[in-house]
C-alpha cells in the first residue's frame, strides 16, 4: 500500500514546527518497509543566513535531522496504534557520510528503509538525493518515548 502525506498531515504526526520542520511532503510510504519524502530547500530557511554568508549551504547536520524526521513518521505510521502519540527519538547515527552539498534550490528527497525492529527501537537508512545525485546516507536508529 503505497501513501501520500501532505504537509497538514505530517504535523499531525511530528511534533516540529517552524523553523525546525524539515519534512514538506511524503511521496511515498510502505509501513513497515520504506518511505520517500521531499523537503524543498529555499533561501528564506533561516540557518543560510550564517552558513555561509555569500555561499550557501544547507548544513549536514540538518539533512541527518531531515532523514530522522522521515523515518520518525515511517517508525509511527508503522507500529501499532497503541504507541500513537508516543515522540521518537534519536538514539544513533552511523556510517553518516556527505557527497555534495545542499543549497536554496535544491529539492532533497529522502529514501528511508526498515533494516530491523526491535521493541520500541528501530534502524533505518537513509540516502539523500538530489537531482537523482546522492548527496548523503546514513543508517539512523530511534527509539519511541513514554506516551505524552
Amino acid at each position: 500500500m503505497e501513501k501520500t502525506y501532505d504537509i497538514q498531515k505530517i504535523m499531525k504526526i511530528l511534533p516540529h514546527r517552524y523553523p525546525f520542520i524539515m519534512i514538506d511532503r511524503i511521496l511515498e510510504l510502505v509501513p513497515g518497509e520504506k518511505l520517500v519524502a521531499l523537503k524543498n530547500v529555499t533561501i528564506n530557511e533561516p540557518f543560510f543566513q550564517g552558513h555561509f554568508p555569500g555561499a550557501p549551504i544547507m548544513p549536514g547536520v540538518l539533512i541527518i535531522e531531515a532523514m530522522g524526521q522521515a523515518g520518525a513518521i515511517l517508525a509511527a505510521e508503522s507500529m501499532d496504534r497503541a504507541k500513537e502519540g508516543s515522540l521518537i527519538y534519536f538514539m544513533a547515527m552511523d556510517k553518516v557520510k556527505f557527497r555534495k552539498p545542499v543549497v536554496p534550490g535544491d529539492q532533497l528527497i529522502l529514501k528511508m528503509q526498515f533494516l530491523k525492529q526491535r521493541s520500541q527501537a528501530f534502524k533505518m537508512s537513509g540516502i539523500a538525493f538530489v537531482d537523482d545525485k546522492r548527496v548523503a546516507e546514513a543508517e539512523l536508529m530511534a527509539a519511541f518515548g513514554e506516551k505524552s
